[in-house]
């Protein structure tokens, strides 16, 4: 039975007042369960309020809309409150605690890609809070509560069951959040949009790569990322990723077109691709995606920190690096065949403007 590759939206699992969370099915796109990849979104109001949890995966957030602050509690116990906005990518490693709020008019949303090879269910992040409804707290006895935080019975009556929200709460407009800290954001987030390009080709796209040496973090998560930005009808060269990894791809702006070949040189996959899209590139298989007029942005987390990618077509593609006489016979065709076809696509890699 052949795996559904077609892409899917998201679907919300919960929230009302204050944002909701949303995450995709491996029931529906079951490549998340056979590339052990967990994909999910939270989208918080003005004044809303993720409550502090963490997670059984490790994971990359991108922030898709919007800006506000969000705190990371690192294993050592120590608070990091940043700035975050659109653009920004942060590696969040295992046992990390976050919580995220957002004070602005605008929309807060943060896309989060991540492994679930350890999680409790493959495809899936499960999220453990803190505080809330489903709080950890409100499993343990009072007993315990009171020794763990050396409380009265009664301290403790006060104290745990007070906020009955899940998840997602909202604040009253006057309550004071912490003010995030400059120095916190080193080492934390890189702004995808607004760090030096990896590539930049005119009339053809630009990337930016997330690896350890730009966010050393993400060598802890074991996830690489990038934010490719492919320009009006332009192409991106049918490539592969060279190092065993998935590539998971959520279409963060625009449309355009995708086409995915498989073993023994199928097309498994044909379809347009537009904003809010997520799909899932098999190991080895070789994708490329031609944009609508109106161009397309996309960002992808790839199963290896340091991920490295083969071109097929374009200057530093493999068939510009095999010889002559090996292409000939490959293709069996005449030489002046060969000729013209290795005369084509010389100046471009990566990316193709449109035709004139």
């Amino acid at each position: 039975m052949e795996l559904d590759l077609s892409p899917k939206l998201a679907k919300k699992l919960y929230g009302d007042n204050g944002g909701s969370y949303y995450a995709w099915s491996p029931s529906e796109l079951p490549m998340l369960r056979e590339g052990n990849i967990g994909a999910s979104k939270l989208a918080l109001e003005k004044h809303g309020f993720a409550l502090p949890c963490y997670s059984d995966s490790s994971k990359v957030a991108y922030v898709l809309q919007g800006s506000g602050v969000a705190g990371i509690v690192l294993p050592e116990a120590e608070e990091k409150v940043i700035a975050i906005k659109k653009g920004d990518a942060i590696a969040l490693p295992f046992g990390v605690v976050t919580w995220w709020y957002n004070k602005e008019d605008t929309e807060l949303v943060v896309l989060f890609l991540g492994d679930t090879s350890k999680a409790h269910k493959t495809g899936e992040f499960t999220d453990f809070f803190l505080t809330g409804a489903n709080g950890m707290l409100n499993g343990f006895s009072t007993e315990f509560i009171g020794r763990a935080c050396d409380l009265e019975e009664n301290e403790v009556k006060s104290l745990v069951g007070k906020q009955t929200g899940s998840g997602i709460v909202k604040l009253d407009a006057d309550f004071k959040m912490p003010e995030p800290k400059k120095e916190h954001r080193d080492g934390m987030a890189l702004n995808c949009e607004e760090a030096p390009l990896d590539i930049d080709i005119k009339n053809g796209g630009r990337v930016v790569v997330l690896n350890t040496k730009n966010l050393p973090l993400v060598g802890e998560v074991g996830l690489g990322a990038d934010l490719v930005r492919l320009d009006g009808s332009a192409m991106c060269s049918p490539g592969f990723s060279c190092d065993s990894a998935l590539q998971v791809t959520y279409i963060v702006r625009g449309s355009g077109r995708a086409q995915v070949v498989g073993v023994d040189g199928r097309r498994v996959l044909e379809i347009t691709v537009k904003a809010g899209n997520l799909f899932i590139v098999p190991r080895f298989f070789v994708v490329s995606k031609i944009a609508n007029p109106e161009g397309m942005e996309w960002f992808s987390i790839i199963t290896t920190p340091n991920p490295i990618f083969t071109n097929l077509a374009g200057k530093t593609g493999v068939w510009k690096a095999l010889s002559p006489e090996v292409l000939q016979a490959s293709f069996n065709v005449a030489p002046e065949v060969e000729k013209l076809f290795s005369s084509k696509r010389t100046g471009d890699a990566v990316f193709f403007p449109p035709p004139n």
